[in-house]
This record gives C-alpha cells, sequence and structure tokens, in this order.
C-alpha cells in the first residue's frame, strides 16, 4: 500500500458536522449484535465491486450534526455498538472521533476502512488523525475490498484479504493481534 495516493481528508469545514451516505439504525450484519451504522462520505480507494460505491464521491452524501447522530444513537437501548464504515471513515478521522467521544463507552466500536493497519500507523500525524481514531476502536476490519478474494463465508469482512483486527491490544503489545468473533 506503500504507493497509494491519499486524498486530502475532510477535515475542512465545520468541526461539528459529519459528511455521510447514509445511517443504518439497527443493523446485524456489519458487526455482532445490533448496531447503529454511520456510512461516511468519500472514499479514496474506489475497489472494484464495492458495495456502497455512491459513497465514493468527497462532494457527495450530506452533511449532518455530530450531535444529532448522537443523540439518536442514545435513544436506541438495544444496540450493541456503532459501526463507522463508508466510504472511509479515515478520511474524517478527527471529526469521526469527536463522534465517538460522545457516546457511551459501553457500546463497542468497529470501523471499515481500505487502509491497512501498518499503512495508518505509519502514516498518522497530528494533522489527519489517524492515531487518534485508532485508539478509540475496538476492532478494525482493515484493506481494501478485493473482488477476486470475495468470500461471502468471512465473518463481517469481504474479501479474504481483510483482517479483524483488535486494536487497543493491537496498540498495547505494538503487533497486530487479530480479533476472533
Amino acid at each position: 500500500m506503500g504507493d497509494e495516493v491519499v486524498l486530502d481528508n475532510l477535515e475542512t469545514n465545520n468541526n461539528d458536522t459529519l459528511r455521510i451516505a447514509g445511517i443504518v439504525k439497527e443493523s446485524t450484519v456489519d458487526g455482532p449484535g445490533f448496531r447503529y451504522v454511520v456510512f461516511t462520505q468519500g472514499c479514496p480507494h474506489k475497489c472494484e465491486g464495492c458495495h456502497n460505491p455512491e459513497t465514493h464521491d468527497f462532494n457527495g452524501g450530506k452533511i449532518v450534526k455530530i450531535d444529532d447522530i448522537v443523540e439518536d444513537i442514545k435513544k436506541d437501548p438495544i444496540l450493541k455498538g456503532v459501526t463507522i464504515s463508508g466510504g472511509d471513515p479515515f478520511m474524517q478521522a478527527g471529526k469521526v472521533c469527536k463522534l465517538l467521544d460522545k457516546l457511551d463507552k459501553k457500546l463497542s466500536v468497529m470501523v471499515y476502512t481500505g487502509f491497512t493497519y501498518e499503512y495508518l500507523l505509519k502514516n498518522a500525524n497530528e494533522n489527519n488523525n489517524y492515531l487518534e481514531l485508532l485508539k478509540r476502536i475496538d476492532v478494525l476490519v482493515d484493506g481494501k475490498f478485493v473482488k477476486s478474494l470475495m468470500d461471502e463465508n468471512l465473518m463481517y469482512k469481504g474479501s479474504s484479504n481483510q483482517r479483524s483486527i483488535d486494536v487497543k491490544k493491537s496498540l498495547k503489545e505494538n503487533k497486530i493481534c487479530i480479533h476472533e468473533f
């Protein structure tokens, strides 16, 4: 992934808003248990066969207030977690951090990204907030979707190259620790 071109992230405009493609309020396919899923808008990866191609355009979707999303999540007592997907959430990492900071810490946090964990660590800086977002994640599903490696039997992943990473343990142990569902 070292030759990857990364567009400027969307840490512009109002820091109290997030550009999203949509929301699913009680998903059971985007992580364990009932999950509130936020699909961020904007993705540099444009994976062939992506099931959310409408999220690629950095100017698409709609702008919503972070507090409105937080209030909506707080209304639902059956939620076990929150999943941030996309698009690529790391394109708005600082704003996603603001959202996650306002949530009940009992909710598990799962994030999907086309970047690899190694790429995010290597390229993290104070401007892109990659490390700050990683610190707030329980499980990261990393890597681009690869159509030729698609496997419908994978748990919460689309292709076999993607990994489910226990981020807190990985950061603590300074090595990748795979999360088993």
